[in-house]
């Protein structure tokens, strides 16, 4: 299959086709990085422009009240909430990712005080290993961290556990695990189940109440395209709200901010997992980024992003010798992103950079690509596939400024 066609036949008759004009893409570019650092919407800089030019210049410090800066974490928490299948009160936005882990995780192992294990896996994104480590360190209690291959993990969860630590999605691989399963093993177990959304939210449909996890975390500037740095998210179920208990005692997680109190009292609710001032321009750009999910139907998308991955999977492997496929061929078991493995695999990722295919690569040899339905078209994967095949074929990767490292990958 060639890319001369303008339209590609699957394109034909794409109910989220239309989306691609939300989103303020560079001229040239195909974007497979969405999984990464999502793309600008069209119409985000005229709302941080008015946030900045009208609500704090012209409103100044009444903004809080007038623009109700104050509640802005929880109306995007639900707004995040409904894309991952969160009732509303049980998200709040907010923080980094991982200090959203630190608060949750810190919760979760003072309701299983009596166990000492907390179990991830070793595709987790490192930066959650770490804050375990950290927080461990911190209490000195006794707390181990217990790692297991990422397929290991259902055998692993034993009455020792605490607390299941997992990221839905592998970040390098794009393997998803199986949340309600895993949910209700650790369950099964006396366990709670953290499940870290960084590379899930957005990107497909997840269903945090119907599979009965405990809390959440995940970040808003991948799928969710808030924009470099963006708050982050947390989720705590409903049931535990009343008893789940986070050490960072905020003045905005107190019950009564403006009481001013000497002593902390936590507010009632999600609100509890609040600390400081939120990010009132960050936070507004996140919010006015939703927007393009508002009439999207996250079925329809998933099986659009499915569409995307298994052609890509398709043409790839059909025209482009020495790559290996890193992710699983079974699209369930798959976000929204697909890898491939290959020896030079920098190099081979700048070179496409290079030629306006942008994905990243992963050490030691992974280049990822993602793949975000709003707006990337089949069209886009074979124009893609095109260039990529075109690299290898003429070994034009094989360059030293391709093989130059620089500080971000």
């Amino acid at each position: 299959m060639s890319g001369t066609s303008s339209v590609h036949p699957l394109d034909q008759g794409d109910p989220l086709g239309p989306k691609r004009a939300a989103f303020a893409l560079p001229e040239g570019v195909i974007y497979l990085d969405g999984n990464s650092l999502g793309t600008l919407p069209a119409h985000v800089p005229q709302r941080v422009a008015d946030v900045v030019s009208k609500q704090w210049g012209e409103s100044l410090i009444r903004a809080w009240n007038e623009h109700d800066w104050v509640d802005l974490p929880r109306r995007v928490g639900d707004r995040i909430g409904r894309l991952v299948g969160a009732a509303p009160g049980t998200v709040i936005a907010g923080d980094s990712t991982s200090i959203n882990l630190f608060k949750v995780l810190s919760a979760a192992l003072a309701m299983r005080s009596e166990r000492k294990v907390i179990l991830s896996d070793t595709g987790n994104f490192p930066t959650d290993l770490y804050m375990a480590q950290g927080l461990r360190d911190l209490l000195n209690a006794g707390h181990e961290l217990r790692l297991v291959a990422p397929e290991e993990v259902a055998d692993a969860i034993t009455d020792e556990v605490a607390v299941i630590m997992i990221t839905q999605v592998d970040y390098r691989t794009g393997r998803r695990h199986d949340m309600a399963a895993l949910t209700r093993l650790a369950h099964e177990a006396g366990a709670l189940a953290i499940w870290d959304l960084a590379h899930s939210a957005g990107a497909f449909k997840v269903e945090l109440d119907a599979c009965g996890a405990d809390f959440a975390i995940g970040c808003g500037y991948k799928y969710l395209n808030g924009g470099p740095g963006a708050p982050a998210f947390l989720y705590v179920a409903e049931r535990h709200q009343a008893v789940a208990r986070q050490p960072l005692n905020g003045w905005m997680g107190h019950d009564a901010p403006f009481a001013f109190d000497l002593d902390y009292r936590g507010a009632r609710g999600v609100d509890q997992f609040r600390v400081g001032t939120p990010p009132i321009l960050s936070l507004s750009a996140l919010d006015a980024a939703l927007d393009v999910f508002d009439d999207v139907d996250m079925d329809v998308l998933r099986g659009k992003s499915v569409s995307l991955c298994e052609l890509f999977i398709k043409e790839v492997e059909s025209r482009c010798e020495g790559l290996e496929l890193a992710s699983p061929r079974n699209a369930d078991e798959r976000g929204s992103q697909v890898s491939f493995r290959f020896a030079e695999g920098y190099a081979l990722m700048q070179a496409l950079i290079a030629r306006g295919v942008i994905g990243d690569f992963r050490a030691p040899d992974i280049v990822r690509f993602g793949f975000t339905p709003l707006y990337l078209s089949h069209g886009d994967v074979v124009k893609a596939v095109d260039i990529l095949a075109d690299i290898l074929a003429t070994r034009s990767w094989d360059a030293p400024q391709f093989k130059t490292r620089a500080k971000v990958t």
